[in-house]
């Protein structure tokens, strides 16, 4: 794990180089709220986030917990590429879906088993997914221990199944899936490959991420507080605003150069 680093200009300098940019969203590029249908994210960051996969011909994705229609909702008008549950889901940058899912039976049994006890834990919350679940209890930290040992008990049940903690939330997802699988998938294909990985995120969701981009010689940024893997840091949401607008100037003073050179 890395010590903090907490200041925009200790980042490595992003000029002139080919990048690939993947972004997490709750706590990175939003600021996390008491209900995940309360996030919502800037214009004014929105259309960043758009001249940014222009500058670098689209090799810009999110790379989230949330489903990618919810991704798509929160970033519009921007069309990205997007893993969405954590890379369950992914879209890539010509449009086609990959999803792995839950047998079934076992999605409606799960979804009904943890309604249940969660309907018995006022505050807490049950996030359906379709190919996973995640169980919030930020509202509710009484019940932390509570709703973890449910989702240690559901993993127990269906061999198929893995636990991921995050803020506030565990979820329930199938094995084998993790955002660090889901950036390595982009950099194999156009416009990714051949770029620099680029990944900023906030949670332990995203310590996997971090370990792929840190093996593919890529940089790492954690946002907030808290041991990481993340090579780089940012102290906050706003701070991930301001370099955001920084790289942009950066990387508009960059294209200028090429065009006086040609």
């Amino acid at each position: 794990m890395t010590p903090a680093v907490h200041e925009i200009s200790t980042l490595p300098s992003l000029s002139g180089g080919l990048f690939a940019f993947f972004f997490d969203v709750d706590g990175t590029l939003a600021t996390i709220q008491p209900q995940p249908e309360m996030v919502a994210i800037p214009a004014s960051v929105r259309q960043h986030l758009q001249q940014l996969s222009n500058l670098n011909h689209g090799a810009l994705a999110l790379v989230s917990g949330r489903p990618i229609a919810q991704l798509d909702e929160l970033v519009a008008p921007l069309e990205a590429s997007a893993a969405g549950v954590h890379g369950a889901e992914r879209r890539d940058a010509s449009g086609r879906i990959h999803r792995h899912s839950l047998p079934a039976d076992v999605a409606q049994t799960l979804q009904r088993e943890l309604q249940e006890t969660l309907d018995q834990w006022p505050g807490t919350q049950l996030e359906a997914k379709g190919m996973a679940f995640a169980l919030h209890y930020r509202r509710a930290m009484a019940y932390e221990q509570a709703v973890i040992k449910l989702a240690q008990d559901a993993v127990a049940r269906f061999p198929g199944l893995a636990l991921q903690p995050g803020k506030c939330v565990v979820e329930l997802k199938p094995q084998g899936i993790d955002k660090g699988a889901a950036i390595r998938e982009f950099m194999r294909e156009a416009p990714f490959a051949g770029r620099i990985p680029v990944f900023v995120g906030d949670d332990l969701t995203d310590e996997q991420g971090f370990l792929a981009v840190n093996a593919l010689g890529g940089i790492s940024v954690k946002v907030g507080e808290g041991s990481s893997y993340a090579r780089y840091r940012l102290s906050s949401v706003d701070a991930v605003w301001s370099w955001l607008e920084q790289l942009l100037l950066q990387s508009k003073h960059d294209n200028v150069g090429k065009e006086s050179r040609l």
